[in-house]
């Protein structure tokens, strides 16, 4: 392994109806990437709530990562959306890849209500913009495996000495939203480029800029 600091960068496999899942699509694109003297070890988790915890945990314990990067699908979304916060709850609309459906559950059942990004996320949307890449801050990673994903980086990131993490949803490449009438899309390169970007933002800014960009609802 590089003696470089190292990056955990995460995308899932394909759920529900699709085939792909542009998270994964992207990141296996930055693996073994030299960004910010940091190197990118990329990982592809399971869309499945208790495989995905498994293998989240064994990565980390594993790679030893100083940053933790989640990335996941949110079709509908136009933009890069920079999570704020990850919630202690799973609340699945639909099944996972295994069949389990997870109703008001907490991810970790002993853990806080919620945890907050510890990346620098007005600095990461900063960037983005600047360079002419759709992004925004989002309030909520959903209750299904994303957010699972996201808390349970935050989770294990609290207990490692120095370690950061956060969450991004991407939207759908162009070919998955051209199944669907008026749906927002995201090419590939675009998606590979603002999470290099976002990446090396995270690795070089330890105090975050102060930018307004919440919400009026």
């Amino acid at each position: 392994m590089s003696k470089h600091p190292r990056i955990l960068l995460t995308g899932f496999t394909p759920f529900g109806d699709e085939t792909i899942n542009p998270s994964w699509e992207a990141v296996r694109q930055l693996h073994d990437r030299e960004i910010a003297g940091h190197r990118v070890v990329a990982r592809l988790l399971p869309t499945v709530f208790e495989a995905s915890q498994r293998e989240l945990e064994q990565a980390v314990q594993g790679i030893q990562p100083s940053l933790l990067l989640g990335v996941g699908q949110a079709g509908g979304r136009s933009r890069l959306s920079i999570e704020r916060v990850a919630i202690n709850v799973q609340d699945a609309r639909l099944p996972d890849n295994e069949g389990a459906q997870p109703i008001d559950e907490p991810v970790v059942a002993d853990g806080p209500a919620a945890y907050f990004s510890t990346l620098p996320i007005k600095a990461m949307l900063g960037a983005l913009q600047a360079h002419d890449l759709p992004a925004e801050i989002s309030n909520t990673a959903g209750t299904y495996v994303c957010n699972h994903v996201a808390y349970l980086m935050l989770h294990l990131a609290a207990r490692r000495p120095g370690a950061r993490a956060g969450f991004i949803h991407i939207p759908y490449l162009p070919a998955q939203a051209a199944r669907f009438p008026n749906t927002p899309s995201m090419a590939a390169e675009d998606v590979v480029r603002g999470l290099a970007l976002a990446l090396e933002v995270a690795a070089t800014h330890r105090e975050d800029h102060r930018l307004g960009a919440g919400t009026l609802d």
